[in-house]
């Protein structure tokens, strides 16, 4: 018996917590390069994730020797079917919902992971515990993470920033997406400049100051953004808006990749906010 929801997040695979409760081995394939380091996290290895995509690359040598299917945006559905899946993992922000039709065509099993907010990733690390058979570890991760989460709460906030991860054109996170999300909590605000729009907006110089922003955080991922650009956009802001902005670099996967990930990411976070707001004179 099976049951597959829409590209919602929301998952009903009972063959699937079947497979997991009797131990029978399973084949999975991750198109999501976070949550393929999250379930060897949980424990799996290349035995169980047969399929991954081109930027699943942690951990490094677990990875080396799983097949490649396509990328998060082109996955090759012929290589997905001769790797006889049992299960098929995907994001609603990261695959396009007409492969994810597809696999359902085929009569694939899915599951659609939705995080918005660190505070999903509890939950969701649960789930991928009871579908792979790995609940113990789950536990401990889901665990580890809501730890985390409560600590960062009780930080207070500081610095208006705006979180970079495009250039040409020049692209934000807001707050209603993971990474913003993750800022906020670790000691940040990040303003929803265009709250209409897809959580990811295009930057205008008038956002700066309508927003009193302070400065701009320069992503590794998925633009890997270098020191000149962030020069060239400091002098930009100064030359249109006579307003003097600062930059600072910030490791994109720490910002980005949620799941096993996230209980360490918003440790390292809040640090690393802590000493923005020394280094630029907040109290």
């Amino acid at each position: 018996m099976r049951k597959t929801n829409s590209i919602t997040g929301k998952i009903e695979l009972i063959d699937i917590c079947v497979s997991a409760l009797t131990g029978v081995k399973m084949n999975i394939i991750s198109l999501v390069p976070s949550i393929t380091e999250t379930l060897f996290a949980l424990g799996l290895d290349e035995k169980e994730i047969v399929g991954r995509t081109p930027w699943c690359i942690h951990p490094e040598e677990g990875v080396k020797n799983i097949a490649v299917v396509g990328g998060t945006k082109t996955p090759n559905i012929n290589k997905i079917k001769n790797l006889n899946p049992d299960l098929v993992i995907l994001d609603r922000e990261e695959n396009r919902k007409e492969f994810y039709d597809s696999l359902l065509e085929l009569g694939i099993q899915t599951y659609v992971s939705q995080i918005n907010s660190p505070q999903d990733v509890p939950r969701f690390l649960r789930d991928l515990g009871k579908f792979t058979g790995t609940t113990e570890r789950a536990e401990e991760l889901a665990t580890d993470c809501e730890l985390a989460i409560s600590i960062a709460l009780k930080k207070q906030k500081g610095l208006r920033v705006i979180p970079m991860i495009w250039h040409e054109p020049l692209m934000a996170v807001s707050p209603r997406k993971y990474a913003g999300s993750l800022l906020e909590l670790t000691g940040l605000v990040v303003p929803d400049i265009d709250p209409n729009g897809n959580g990811y907006p295009v930057v205008e110089m008038r956002h700066f100051e309508e927003n009193n922003i302070a400065g701009m955080l320069l992503s590794s991922e998925p633009h890997e953004f270098a020191e000149k650009e962030g020069i060239a956009l400091i002098n930009q802001i100064k030359s249109e808006t006579g307003r003097d902005i600062w930059y600072e670099m910030i490791n994109g996967e720490n910002l980005t990749w949620f799941g096993s990930r996230t209980a360490s990411a918003i440790r390292k976070l809040s640090s690393y906010c802590d000493e923005l707001k020394e280094k630029h004179h907040i109290g």
